[in-house]
């Protein structure tokens, strides 16, 4: 029994571990080295979904349209998914939360930032969602567009839409993947809650 949660907690630390790489790396201003021309169906997954809150986000440049990511591995499930593209955006008192259970001992990662007057900022911001909630508001939204009008490596055919400027309230996005020329996070204080601690950690 021992030798058994030895090997399984080895492993899902060794994957909690690998969550933290690219959460350090955005103190340096870099999330994960990508740009938002990523080709969608290339990327792989790790399955698991995260959360993004934030009490208001400001971006300009925003589009979305369809897409899908797998997971790794030979067979790797497909997700349909939704990609939105801003190219500048602000983040006001910013979010996220990963979930990375040990066996018997619950645990969450978090990570905060600009939740004072400075905001987290993001250039060239692509997010991979499987839901949104908030209240949003669109400036010169063109709604209907062919999706590779938006972006070259979108389905041909699909739909998208483009507004100059998105401002969402209240935001909460459950994502399974996000990449960013640039993400500056001002105040940044990330936490691992551990068991009892763990309880309402989550974003939402």
């Amino acid at each position: 029994m021992q030798d058994r949660f030895d090997s399984q907690g080895r492993t899902r630390w060794r994957r909690f571990a690998a969550m933290l790489v690219p959460a350090t790396a955005a103190a340096g201003a870099i999330l994960f080295g990508m740009s938002s021309g990523a080709i969608a169906s290339d990327i792989t997954v790790s399955g698991q979904t995260f959360k993004i809150g934030a009490d208001r986000l400001e971006g300009d440049g925003f589009t979305q349209y369809g897409g899908v990511v797998r997971e790794k591995g030979k067979d790797g499930k497909v997700h349909p998914i939704a990609l939105s593209e801003i190219s500048s955006a602000e983040l006001y008192n910013l979010c996220q939360s990963v979930r990375a259970d040990l066996p018997g001992m619950p645990v969450v990662l978090t990570i905060n930032a600009g939740q004072g007057k400075e905001p987290a900022r993001a250039k060239d911001l692509l997010i991979a969602m499987d839901s949104l909630n908030g209240n949003a508001t669109f400036t010169n939204i063109k709604i209907g567009r062919d999706a590779t009008d938006l972006n070259p490596t979108a389905q041909k055919g699909s739909f998208g839409q483009n507004s100059d400027h998105v401002s969402i309230t209240n935001l909460q996005q459950v994502s399974r993947y996000t990449t960013a020329a640039t993400f500056n996070l001002v105040g940044l204080k990330l936490k691992v809650n551990v068991g009892d601690d763990a309880k309402g950690k989550e974003c939402f």
